[in-house]
């Protein structure tokens, strides 16, 4: 590998932040699709709150670890997110509630993770 390749690989590397504004992104827009999909088309209604589910709960996790270096109480609400988050999407499930909260949730977190800086400056 040439030393400007590595170079060019290097800048296009993304930041854990980076990743994870990325993935919110992604998961938000299955989402917000499967919002818009009638209620009998279950599979891509479900496969898309299981994701956020997922996604969530690596969250709560990774918060839960004793290596995190979040500051405590943002640990703490983060957990308390996913709590709501799995309730939530159960209560989808059930066709008790809607998926505009989820979604809310999700572009709210995106925004603390938007990218900053020099970063977003050049982008």
């Amino acid at each position: 590998m040439s030393v400007q390749a590595y170079q060019q690989a290097a800048a296009r590397a993304e930041s854990p932040r980076d990743i994870e504004y990325r993935l919110f992104g992604q998961v938000t827009r299955a989402l917000m699709t499967a919002s818009e999909t009638e209620a009998l088309e279950i599979g891509a209604r479900m496969d898309a709150l299981d994701w956020n589910r997922r996604l969530w709960s690596v969250l709560a996790a990774d918060c839960a670890s004793n290596g995190n270096q979040l500051p405590a109480p943002l640990r703490a609400n983060i957990i308390s997110l996913s709590l709501w988050v799995n309730r939530h999407t159960s209560a989808i499930m059930r066709n008790e509630a809607e998926f505009g909260p989820l979604i809310d949730v999700n572009k709210m977190i995106m925004q603390g993770l938007e990218p900053r800086g020099e970063a977003s400056a050049a982008a």
